[in-house]
């Protein structure tokens, strides 16, 4: 495992939060850091449909089989556990119960914050820095192998050639994730929309040049850029 910089971050923030919670985009290695950090307490994936089933069923019971708290992936499954989890710490007292992971495009900012109003720290986990990559003896010798690979964890993990990989990476994102969030039908559109935004990296936002190069509106244009993290 290369060590992530983050990971003192998140230790020193456990001893005066009982809970942490790690924002990022998906695979950037959330999962991996917090198990390692916890690797003594129960991790569990609220992607697991019966544990996700559990969990809103009975919140409260659900907690209360981690009275020394656990790593809770992917929380924005189970937005109504917030509240229990709060009233959970605040009984308990202890620092550094509970670590927290989700996928920040969903709101998860939002919900965390209102819900866990000054019981919890946030860290946004970004994929391989260079310099991470640099002090494992993982950084592509070339720049432009390094802008082309970027740092995505499981690709020096794997031999898997990066466009297949983002290819699958942007496909899985739009089928699951935008349906769910955005509620687009014609997810071809907000396929093309995304491509053009790729094409427009370093310029200056044009939407209505956007919005008509995707075949959208402004507003819709300007709707998928406020509510969606590429």
């Amino acid at each position: 495992m290369i060590t992530r910089t983050a990971e003192q971050t998140v230790q020193s923030l456990l001893l005066g939060f009982p809970i942490v919670t790690i924002t990022g985009p998906r695979q950037s290695g959330k999962t991996t850091l917090a198990k390692a950090i916890f690797a003594a307490k129960p991790y569990v994936s609220l992607e697991d449909p019966d544990i996700l089933l559990a969990a809103n069923d009975d919140p409260r019971s659900f907690l209360g089989r981690f009275p020394d708290g656990a790593v809770l992936d992917e929380i924005q499954r189970c937005p109504e556990i917030l509240s229990y989890l709060q009233t959970l710490v605040d009984a308990d007292g202890r620092m550094g119960l509970f670590i927290l992971t989700g996928s920040q495009q969903f709101g998860l900012l939002s919900d965390v914050s209102q819900s866990l109003a000054g019981r919890t720290a946030f860290v946004e986990l970004l994929p391989f820095s260079l310099d991470e990559l640099l002090q494992a003896g993982m950084s592509p010798h070339r720049l432009d192998d390094m802008l082309m690979k970027g740092g995505y964890p499981t690709l020096y993990d794997r031999k898997i050639p990066p466009r297949k990989w983002f290819g699958a990476y942007v496909t899985a994102y739009i089928e699951r994730d935008v349906r769910q969030v955005l509620k687009v039908q014609e997810l071809g559109t907000f396929q093309r929309f995304v491509r053009l935004c790729a094409g427009r990296t370093g310029q200056m936002l044009n939407l209505s040049s956007l919005a008509a190069d995707c075949g959208i509106t402004h507003n819709t244009a300007k709707s998928w850029i406020d509510e969606t993290v590429f």
